[in-house]
C-alpha cells in the first residue's frame, strides 16, 4: 500500500502541504499519524477518493487509477473489439503494438499492467515476446494473456511465461472480464 507524507499530497493538489494539514486535522483526508510523532501519512486510495470526491485532477495520480493494456496484433477487427469491451474511460488505458519491436518500445514507454499476444502476428514472433518480457526482471509481474489461433495446428510453446489463453475466436467481453479480474486485483483499482 502506498502512503503520502502531506508535502507529496500539496505537491499533487498544488496546495500549500499547511491546506492538506487541515483538510487532515478536520477529518475530511482521510489518514493516520505514524506513532511517537505528529507526522500524517495519507494512503493512496483515500487521497485518490478526496480527490474524486471534491471534483479535483488526479494528476501524476492517474496512471496509477488506470490499468494499462498492451495489444500487440495486426488484425485491426480484434483490436477494436477487445477495445469496446474494456471500460477506456472508466479505468483502462489501452496501446496497440503490431510487432515485436513496436511491442518493446511500448512495453518500455508504456509500462502496461497486461499485455496481450495475438499468435497470428507469428507463432515464432509472439513466443519470443512472450520470453523476452518475462526475462526482462522490470515486467516480471506483467500478466501476458496469448490468443492462439483456430486454425487446426497444434500449438506448442512453454506456457510457462503466459497467464492465460484464449482460443480464437473467442468472447471478447470474456477477455474484458477476465482482464478486469486479473489487473483489478493486481492495482487495486479505485
Amino acid at each position: 500500500m502506498k502512503v503520502f507524507t502531506t508535502g507529496q499530497v500539496a505537491k499533487i493538489c498544488k496546495v500549500a502541504p499547511r491546506t492538506v494539514s487541515k483538510w487532515f486535522d478536520s477529518g475530511r483526508l482521510k489518514g493516520y499519524r505514524i506513532p511517537g510523532s505528529q507526522d500524517r501519512r495519507i494512503p493512496r486510495e483515500c487521497l485518490i477518493k478526496f480527490l474524486k470526491e471534491h471534483g479535483m485532477p488526479l494528476g501524476e495520480l492517474v496512471d496509477e487509477t488506470l490499468a494499462k493494456v498492451l495489444i500487440v496484433a495486426q488484425d485491426q477487427v480484434l483490436i477494436e473489439s477487445v477495445k469496446r469491451e474494456l471500460p477506456i474511460d472508466k479505468a483502462f488505458r489501452v496501446a496497440v503494438a503490431s510487432s515485436g519491436f513496436d511491442a518493446g518500445i511500448q512495453a518500455e514507454s508504456f509500462h502496461p499492467d497486461c499485455i496481450i499476444v495475438d499468435f497470428s502476428i507469428g507463432r515464432s514472433e509472439a513466443v519470443q515476446i512472450c520470453q523476452n518480457l518475462r526475462h526482462n526482471p522490470e515486467f516480471a509481474d506483467v500478466i501476458l494473456i496469448a490468443l492462439l489461433p483456430d486454425d487446426g495446428s497444434n500449438v506448442s510453446f512453454d506456457r510457462s511465461c503466459i497467464n492465460e489463453t484464449f482460443r480464437k475466436p473467442f468472447d471478447s467481453a470474456l477477455l474484458a472480464e477476465r482482464l478486469k479480474s486479473l489487473v483489478g486485483s493486481k492495482k487495486e483499482l479505485v
